[in-house]
């Protein structure tokens, strides 16, 4: 019963993840499954039972490795997610690297006892390597370091990396990375911040 227990779990912590991450189940979940998670957890301030509810691209990523994802169904979540972005209206996709760089460095928010009223952060170096006066940094993902020194700040570049941190699934269907404007993790401003700390050639990251 405890290992049981212990798998349902793991399974809960993959869907209340969910709201920011796709994440890989070890086996399909059913409706009985579901049912069984959503009834071993409560609402507690903003933490509310519908961060349990997949849409289709999490669905598709949490039912099966990614290795096995069919080429069609990949592409059709990806053509899906692209189609979701949301571009600011006033065309500026770059903002304040400086506030960018205290984004990245935040992992407030979304969480019960945060307080809802407090802009979340983006925790970015959890799982990317920023700059080199930052020494903590995660692996999951790849370095950013030079990211914009590599790649240049052309129109064509701003709107991939905006386009990239408000819905990486957009272009990789089962991206670990949050969908930090598609859920709503990060708001336009911040998102224009982040984008300008990963290109402007003063920003720590092009160092």
């Amino acid at each position: 019963m405890r290992n049981l227990k212990r798998a349902f779990v793991s399974v809960s912590v993959s869907a209340l993840v969910a709201a920011g991450c796709a994440t890989v189940a070890d086996k399909t979940v059913t409706q009985e499954d579901l049912k069984i998670i959503k009834a071993s957890f409560r609402e507690n301030g903003q933490a509310k039972l519908d961060r349990l509810d997949q849409d289709e691209a999490q669905r598709l990523c949490s039912n099966a490795p990614p290795a096995t994802i069919a080429k069609a169904d990949a592409e059709r979540v990806e053509k899906m997610n692209l189609e979701s972005i949301k571009y600011p209206a006033d065309g500026r996709l770059m903002g304040d690297w400086q506030q960018g760089e205290r984004i990245a460095q935040t992992g407030v928010g979304k969480q019960y006892s945060d307080n809802p009223a407090t802009p979340s952060g983006g925790n970015c170096y959890a799982c990317h390597q920023l700059s080199k006066a930052e020494i903590s940094f995660g692996t999951i993902g790849p370095s950013l370091y030079n990211y914009g020194k590599l790649r240049g700040t052309s129109v064509e570049m701003q709107r991939y990396t905006y386009g990239r941190i408000y819905n990486p699934q957009a272009y990789s269907a089962c991206s670990n990375m949050p969908r930090f404007g598609h859920n709503g993790i990060l708001t336009e401003q911040q998102l224009k911040d982040v984008t300008a700390l990963l290109l402007d050639p003063k920003s720590p990251v092009n160092q």
